[in-house]
């Protein structure tokens, strides 16, 4: 049960953040076409940027998950994705109440775990958020991809995406290579679309029992990534045999 509004949140603590709506961000329908996400912009209906990801997914993340299915047990491994799923639609939904400035009461056990992970993230991530340009933004880039980023904005002194992420348990750097890829790809289609020279990628992250975390890439590495990235999409539309620019993906 979301009651919406209901009082207005510690915001007066966030001393540093600052709205600056320089840009107008188009809004999006998300779509599912043969069982992926698409986002419809105008006329297109352009492929998601998970769902480029999951496609363009390397054989060793596919066997590894397929081990850990096999270890739990398909049931297990279900139950697990949508706990996840559910806590992690109720985090981000408090915390896009929250940085517009409005309230979010979600009664659900779930809801309250939720709201604990927000919370930290709040308290513990987002001091260093100077600016937001937008909130769940809708990006996309020459008719190739699109997708939503939770923040745009300046962070810690650099124009920066910023994602927010629940997890089930602590991360390592180099567990989360799809997140820095997920950035570059907002990052591409900022800078494309608004003339900004966005570098920067910062990942906000809570697991359940408040545990928080902040990975960051900027400058060189946040290049590599872009240009990972920009292969990845080439290898999805190589490997549907499909033109990314005439819409047809129905």
């Amino acid at each position: 049960v979301w009651i919406k509004n209901i009082r207005k949140p510690f915001k007066d603590t966030w001393t540093n953040m600052k709205w600056n709506k320089l840009y107008e961000y188009p809004k999006s329908i998300r779509e599912m076409l043969e069982g992926k996400r698409h986002y419809a912009i105008g006329d297109k209906k352009l492929p998601s940027v998970t769902t480029i990801l999951s496609h363009t997914q390397s054989d060793e993340k596919r066997e590894s998950l397929a081990k850990w299915k096999a270890k739990v047990g398909e049931i297990e491994a279900e139950r697990v994705k949508n706990v996840a799923a559910t806590r992690g639609t109720a985090m981000h939904k408090y915390l896009e109440y929250y940085v517009e400035g409005q309230g979010l009461l979600d009664l659900t056990d779930v809801g309250q775990e939720a709201e604990r992970m927000a919370k930290t993230i709040i308290d513990k991530g987002m001091p260093d958020c100077e600016e937001i340009w937008g909130s769940e933004v809708v990006l996309s880039y020459q008719d190739r991809y699109a997708g939503a980023t939770d923040l745009c904005g300046v962070y810690m002194g650099r124009e920066s995406i910023m994602d927010f992420k629940q997890s089930n348990k602590p991360k390592k750097d180099e567990w989360i290579e799809d997140y820095y890829l997920q950035s570059a790809a907002y990052a591409l289609a900022h800078n494309e679309t608004y003339g900004t020279d966005i570098d920067q990628g910062v990942i906000l992250m809570c697991t359940p029992d408040c545990f928080f975390q902040r990975f960051m890439i900027n400058g060189s590495r946040f290049r590599e990534y872009t240009d990972k990235w920009k292969r990845k999409v080439e290898q999805y539309y190589d490997t549907i045999q499909k033109k990314p620019d005439t819409g047809e993906n129905d």
